[in-house]
Order: structure tokens, then sequence, then C-alpha cells
């Protein structure tokens, strides 16, 4: 197996019949998922999504992928290809189209209409061509043919690449559920189609490859849900991601049989499943719709909520509602149903969230005390059952963290995947692909692009670390006024202190020891402000150090009076 390996530099140019494959995110993590493709000097972007934040990011947003790659050849660009509508595959698409309006966006009816009111949000009108399994398109150097695959969305793809380099098949995100609601499968005679035609490179979703056997069937969830309404006394508020459709049709079918009314909450949720009935991929049963502004009216055991906020994002409506802080007033005989899985990273959030709803007296039934959810990710066993089929060449594992990559990694190797030809790359490592051969050539920068508020890119590593310093160590301010013809201390040091436990007045006996410092350094001829400051921050990170066992963020002020 080829290793990233930290002497890597820039790649060399590409040969002519060559095809450069760079991973912008989705390697390593589980999210941010966007892969370059490269030949003839022609570019083609598969996915481009969105990574969300964890406790160590303060402040941010989202995350993007970084562009950088991307900014001085947008014209190269013939287009960018979706292979399905979940925010970690299209999230990022506003932010790249805001460099370059014109890309045209690829990908199936629901995937477009998704990103279409994602944009529209944006002020971007895209070009689009929507595009169906079994359909083949000519995208400049770019031979495109469109497999369908399962996922826990409708409307997923596979996109096979033909090339004059070689050829590259790309699952998405998919698993091989036999007994899907929807009845479309993930097409494995497709796929065994392509592997007789040749399959150069196979980038695989490695999600749950560390999991064994196969993914549960989503009918097997539906006795579950039902027992939950069954045994539901008042409210029954059910917490999912907003574009996860099968799952929303389950609760509407339950709340159907149960004879009660559903409202929509958030404003992602209501927009999705609007867009998902109007295109026929949701089936809403007449009358059971209720606005969730005018639900007061209705009994509460003949209610059903179905809102965001399943990974415990602070500012979700269920995240909300377990603080108290939304109009909807969890209480006893709630029941709140969590009915997707956890990311990895927001363990922490959902359990704070859990915790919150039942001290208000809910009952919260989740994947870990009732089987309320399914993976979306083939597993291990259904991972083998592919390879078998396309029996690739060569084999670059993609989507999720390095564990997963790795697991998938050998699943490949089982297979018959000679080593060798088993790429584990990260974020930013270039992968070419020539005379059949897949080789790590070098690397690109590419790092975490953070939406703060409005500002997109402004943050970085050493502003979140001040952020992380002030939340956890606190801050301390001293101010001193020197006498600009003596150099000698004319006011002050006046210590200022937050985020600590300790009585201000500790905090005085640090004041001699900053005197002592100041005055040694002027005699040593030290009179710039700015090396006056950091004599005084040294000085008091030593004894703060020393004395509370903490590490601060300090701020020292020299003036010249």
């Amino acid at each position: 197996m080829s290793h990233l390996h930290p002497e890597l530099t820039d790649p060399p140019a590409l040969p002519s019949n060559g095809l450069r494959v760079v991973a912008l995110g989705g390697l390593g993590e589980v999210g941010r998922n966007m892969t370059v493709l490269e030949t003839q000097g022609r570019l083609l972007v598969i996915d481009c999504g969105v990574l969300f934040p964890e406790d160590h990011h303060p402040g941010v947003d989202l995350i993007l992928p970084d562009f950088s790659y991307l900014e001085d050849r947008l014209d190269d660009v013939e287009a960018i290809v979706l292979t399905h509508g979940h925010e970690d595959h299209i999230g990022a698409v506003p932010y790249l189209l805001r460099l370059k309006e014109d890309i045209p966006l690829i990908g199936s009816t629901l995937t477009l209409a998704l990103v279409e009111a994602k944009l529209k949000e944006h002020r971007i009108r895209p070009f689009t061509l929507a595009v169906a399994e079994g359909q083949r398109e000519r995208v400049g150097a770019f031979d495109l043919e469109f497999v369908a695959v399962n996922h826990s969305i409708p409307d997923a793809l596979a996109v096979f690449v033909r090339t004059k380099a070689g050829t590259l098949l790309h699952t998405g995100d998919f698993k091989m559920d036999q007994l899907p609601l929807d009845g479309r499968i993930t097409d494995l005679r497709a796929f065994a189609r392509l592997g007789e035609e040749g399959v150069d490179l196979f980038l695989t979703d490695s999600t749950n490859a560390d999991m064994p056997g196969f993914t549960t069937p989503e009918l097997e969830i539906a006795p579950a849900i039902d027992k939950v309404f069954r045994h539901a006394e008042r409210r029954i508020i059910v917490a999912c991601f907003s574009s996860h459709v099968h799952r929303v049709q389950q609760v509407l079918d339950a709340a159907e049989k149960a004879g009660r009314k559903v409202a929509f909450v958030g404003r992602s949720m209501i927009r999705n499943m609007g867009i998902a009935a109007d295109l026929g991929f949701l089936h809403v049963p007449d009358g059971i719709l209720v606005d969730a502004k005018r639900f007061g009216d209705l009994p509460d055991n003949k209610l059903v909520l179905i809102s965001t906020g399943s990974q415990g994002e602070p500012m979700a409506a269920l995240s909300r509602m377990a603080n108290g802080d939304h109009r909807i007033n969890v209480g006893p005989g709630d029941t709140v149903l969590l009915a997707s899985s956890l990311i990895p990273g927001n363990e922490n959030a959902v359990y704070r969230v859990i915790n919150g709803l039942m001290r208000l007296g809910a009952t919260v039934v989740h994947k870990g005390n009732a089987k309320v959810h399914v993976s979306g990710h083939a597993s291990a066993g259904e991972l083998l059952y592919c390879y078998n089929i396309v029996r690739p060449r060569n084999v670059m594992p993609v989507h999720g963290e390095w564990r997963h990559m790795y697991a998938n990694a050998q699943l490949a190797i089982q297979t018959g995947v000679p080593e060798q030809n088993v790429v584990l790359a990260e974020d930013g490592v270039v992968v070419d692909l020539v005379d059949g051969q897949a080789r790590i050539t070098g690397v690109v920068d590419c790092g975490y692009i953070y939406v703060d508020g409005t500002n997109i890119g402004g943050a970085d590593e050493a502003l979140l670390k001040d952020r992380r310093i002030l939340r956890d160590e606190g801050f301390i301010t001293c101010i001193v006024v020197l006498d600009a013809a003596t150099g000698k201390i004319a006011s002050g040091p006046e210590i200022t202190a937050r985020g600590f436990v300790e009585d201000q007045e500790l905090f005085r006996q640090v004041i001699p020891k900053v005197e002592r410092a100041i005055e040694e350094a002027v005699a040593n001829g030290v009179r710039d402000d700015q090396q006056l400051q950091q004599v005084i921050r040294r000085a008091v990170g030593s004894w703060v150090g020393g004395k509370i066992r903490r590490r601060p963020m300090i701020i020292p002020v020299v003036l010249q009076a």
C-alpha cells in the first residue's frame, strides 16, 4: 500500500497519457467530500461538500474544502458532478460558484433541486444538467456514465469516468440494501459490466468499512418506529437529517397508521421535504401535514414533530428544545426519537442534548437503545462483493477517517488487488494513474477553510487556538504607563483577570514581579513598546503557570506618557 510520506513535494507535470486525482476533502474525515480529476489539461470536480465543526472549532459555522488548487484554473473546470444531495457532498457548492458562477452542475433530479434551493439563498443561478442512471454524457475530455446506487437519500448516483488515460469508478456514498424503501437498488449488474470493460481506478466509500457483515436494511427499523408510536403518551418529536427522505417517509407512514398529524420544524426540513414531495420522492398522505405554527389546537397525543438537530448542533431546533430556548416546550410524557447515526466527533454534543431532554422529563429513543436508525453506507461484506464484482486494477479508498480507509484498503487486498495497487492518501495528496498504475506523486496545499459568520477563510488555526485558550484558560490584561523621558513606571501595573475562580486580589501578587522585569529591561536599554509587552507577558505567564497552573491569554498594554 502507498502511504502519505512527509517528504512529498509539488507534483511533476502530468503526462499526456495520465489521469490525476486530487482529493481536496473527504479523506481522513467524515465530510467535506471533494475530488478533482485532471487529464489533458482539463478538470472535473466530483462533489463539493462541507464538514461540520467540532468542539475544537469554537465560533466556526462550516468548514469548506480548500479551493486554492482550483482558483487559477477555474476556466479549465468542465463541470461539477454531484453524486447525491447530502450536505457533506453539496454544501460547499455555493462557495465554489462564487468564484465562477457558470461552472455547470451535473447530478440527479433530486440532487440538483436541493442544491438549486441552496444556491437561490446565495442569489446564484446555476447552469445544470439533470442525469439519470444509465445515462452517458460527454463533458470535454471526460466521458461520464451514471449508475444507480442505494443510499440514505433517494436518487444517488455513482459515476464511471472514461478518459484516454484510463477509467475511474467513483461510488459516491452507497450501500447494497436489497429491500430499499423506494425499490431502487445499487445496480450491481452495471458494476459488473463496467468491471468487464475494465476499471483502472476504483474510488470506494469507506465510512462503514470497519463494520463486519452487511448494513441492516431500512425496512427492519419500521417495527421499532411503530413501537415508539404505540407507546408514546403525548407528542412524538423525531430528529433526523433534513435530507433524510427515507426516514421521514417511514415516520409519515407510522403517523398515518397511528392517526397522528405531522408538522415539520426547521427551515431546511420544511424546504427539503417540500422539494422531495414535489418531485415524487416523498409520499405525503392527504391531510396529514399541519403548519408548525398552528399545531397548538391539536391534542398532544395526536401530534408528531419532525425536526432538525440530530447531531446536537447548538442552533438547531432540538438543541434549543433541550435548553428550554424554543417555543416548543418539551416535558414529561413527550417522546423524542433520534433517527440518525452519530457523525464522529459529535458524540458529546448529542449526549448533552439527550441529557437535557431527559432532564425535562422526556423519553428519548436513540440508536443506542432501539433499532431506530441504520447506516447509509456499505459495510465490509458489501464492499467485498463490490471488489469481487468490479475487479479493479487499482483502488483508492475515499470518504472516511483513516481507520475506515485503512479497513477498506485491507478488504481490497483480501479480494486480490495487489498491495502496491492500493493507494491510501489524505487530503491534498496527488495520485496519478499512468499506464494502468496508480501512484502517489506529490502533494498540494489543502487546508481547512472556515466559515465564521459572514467571513469565509479569515479564521485560521491561530485564531481558533486563541479562542480555545479564552474558552479553556481565561485571560489576563496588564496595563502599564511609562514615563516617556525616563522609562520609569508612571502608573500601574494594573492587572485584570477573567475566567478564573481565584479572587482578583491574588493577582496583585504578580505586580512586583512585573515591576522588576520592566525596570531590568529598561536598565538594559529596552524602550520599544512591543519588546516591553513581551517582557510583561513572560513575567505574568511565568507567575500564573507556577502559582495557578494555568496558561491563559495574556494581553499586555504599554503606554508612554
